[in-house]
């Protein structure tokens, strides 16, 4: 049901960066610094939320079927269903702190074409460990839906299992908010 869908939500994923890249590559001077670094924050909040949309849905999903069939363990199969959706939020996190080391809440400023890059270039770590890790974790959470249908007592190791997934996009964010609060100078 899932597998393929991995790999083709990588590429979407993929071919957005690619474009982004492409088109400030030969576009960046007409742009400007804020316009690149407006388009990392925004590859940010899309890359996490693509990986999120998808891998909620699948585990909702599934979710369903196990509840439907044996309602007690609706408690048990959310958390897991919940867990692939925590990669949106770190998007909009690490966008929400370039928002604001970028001042756009605070009035107008003009970034200049290499800080644009900078934001730019540190948005992408929480932006791409969210969108893969949010669809594997999403396989991992339906492998430990499928402890809970056979094994309700142990469905904590299933969320174990799946939260190891968590720890690479919880990287990807402490990376990009490293990059946005030290590296990016402006």
């Amino acid at each position: 049901m899932f597998k393929g869908m991995v790999g083709s939500w990588t590429l979407v994923g993929i071919f957005l960066l690619v474009g982004m890249l492409v088109l400030g590559a030969f576009f960046g001077e007409m742009l400007g610094g804020n316009v690149l670094a407006l388009m990392g924050a925004g590859l940010a909040v899309v890359l996490g939320g693509i990986g999120s949309i998808v891998g909620v849905g699948v585990a909702g999903e599934k979710a369903a079927g196990i509840t439907a069939e044996e309602p007690e363990n609706f408690g048990r199969v959310l958390p897991l269903q919940a867990l692939p959706g925590t990669q949106g939020i770190y998007g909009f996190l690490v966008a929400f702190l370039a928002l604001i080391k970028m001042n756009a809440f605070g009035g107008v400023l003009s970034l200049t074409l290499e800080q644009g890059w900078q934001v730019f270039f540190a948005c992408l770590p929480a932006g791409l460990s969210g969108l893969i890790s949010a669809l594997y974790q999403a396989k991992v959470s339906l492998a430990g839906m499928d402890i809970v249908a056979q094994k309700p007592e142990e469905s904590g190791k299933g969320m174990i299992l799946s939260a190891m997934v968590e720890t690479y996009a919880v990287l990807g964010l402490l990376t990009s908010i490293l990059l946005i609060m030290f590296a990016v100078k402006i």
